[in-house]
């Protein structure tokens, strides 16, 4: 099999290498909960996730300063991290999916707006660190998902193109930021519904990577015909 130039696979990391928004809604809970704050699926779903902690800190404390918002998404970020250590797994079908694609000498980033130690901590617990030539998080950038910058920043680091690439999502946020740099998107339903992942621009949805749609797409955007 012969790639198409500029061939690429990108992947978000929470809810897409594995299954954490339940862990992060309840770290935010813990952290929001002194300012009134309930938040159940459909708010963390609408407010919180695929969102920068600079956008989700404004939402629910805008009273705070600048200075201490960070603190405050600081430490929910540090309470995650000591939530997730003991049952980071990754969703079924993802290490098939990325060992098929070294293989093949597909190139492929992870593309995030968690923190880099939130990043690190997940693609080392999955054991997938020598699968991602590079990782791209919203620490690094001046503009984080929806933007398209984290993903148009992920292409040029694999010089690869939007045309031959698919980008990996589980947030409407996320999806718009691929689709905005002319990726062609899978959505992983592990925190909304296939029909709304479809609806953010989704070109696919599905539970996990082992529905054979997910690598037949693949190949009809990476591979040459």
């Amino acid at each position: 099999m012969t790639l198409n130039l500029g061939a690429g696979l990108l992947f978000d990391i929470d809810g897409t290498l594995m299954e954490s928004d339940p862990i992060h809604l309840a770290a935010f809970n813990q952290v929001f909960g002194p300012y009134g704050h309930v938040i159940d699926h459909e708010i963390y779903a609408k407010h919180i996730q695929g969102f920068a902690n600079e956008a989700i800190a404004a939402h629910f404390i805008p009273g705070e300063s600048l200075e201490r918002r960070k603190q405050i998404l600081d430490g929910k970020e540090a309470l995650f991290r000591e939530l997730v250590a003991t049952s980071i797994e990754p969703l079924a079908g993802l290490m098939d999916l990325l060992e098929w694609a070294r293989s093949h000498a597909i190139p492929m980033a992870a593309v995030t707006n968690a923190p880099m130690a939130n990043a690190d901590l997940i693609i080392d617990g999955i054991k997938a660190r020598s699968y991602f030539s590079h990782i791209i998080s919203a620490d690094d950038l001046a503009q984080g998902k929806p933007h398209p910058l984290p993903y148009l920043t992920g292409l040029s680091h694999l010089n690869a193109v939007a045309a031959n690439s698919v980008a990996f999502e589980d947030s409407r946020t996320g999806i718009a930021s691929a689709t905005g740099a002319g990726i062609t998107t899978i959505g992983l339903a592990t925190g909304i519904s296939e029909s709304e992942l479809r609806k953010a621009g989704a070109t696919l949805a599905t539970p996990d990577y082992t529905n054979p749609a997910v690598l037949d797409l693949i190949k009809s955007k990476v591979l040459a015909a």
